[in-house]
């Protein structure tokens, strides 16, 4: 697997469409960074992460009704064209109503927080 952030959002993506409870996927850290952000900011349930040597990170979808909250997640920095921005140029996804996930030399943060701490670095992904 050359993009394992890529590969994770393909699983959130076909776990709502089929409507399935959670979905499990191999754990890396900057996985289950990720997977945080998207709790706190209220697009799943729950994260979890689960076993000893062979570690699962477990991700409780969200839906209302037979809808998924999450409607879109587009990956924009990729293996092939990494794509970076200062603090000044983080953009506004879908004017504000989604968030941009931004790899930052504190840690991985949305990009509201980053513009909040004057934070650059490496723009992951967008969700909405």
């Amino acid at each position: 697997m050359s993009d394992p952030i890529s590969d994770m959002l393909t699983r959130i993506r076909n776990g709502g469409r089929a409507l399935l409870p959670a979905i499990e996927l191999p754990h890396s850290k900057i996985k289950e960074g990720v997977a945080k952000i998207l709790k706190s900011e209220g697009y799943v349930t729950d994260v979890a992460v689960e076993g000893e040597a062979k570690k699962k990170i477990k991700i409780r979808l969200k839906y209302n009704g037979k809808k998924n909250v999450i409607e879109g997640l587009k990956r924009v920095s990729k293996p092939g064209l990494r794509k970076y921005t200062g603090a000044g140029e983080i953009p506004r996804v879908l004017g504000g109503l989604g968030i941009a996930i931004v790899s930052t030399s504190e840690g991985l943060m949305t990009g509201a927080q980053a513009k909040k701490k004057n934070l650059g670095g490496e723009l992951l992904c967008h969700i909405w």
